[in-house]
């Protein structure tokens, strides 16, 4: 009952879409695990960086 009450905004958007209310996606990711994703990958990228350097 609670999605019939949104409001929408004025129509400023020059025809741009609303996408929450035209797509459901089935993977829904939030900030926190962003974050840790990227803590992950650096953490990789440092690890590779300290175990396997480049020789010049």
């Amino acid at each position: 009952m609670a999605k019939d009450n949104k409001i929408h905004m004025p129509g400023a958007f020059g025809g741009l879409m609303r996408y929450d209310e035209e797509f459901n996606s089935r993977f829904i990711i939030t900030p926190g695990q962003v974050i840790v994703f990227l803590v992950a990958i650096l953490l990789i990228v440092l690890g590779m960086k300290l175990f396997f350097p480049i020789v010049q």
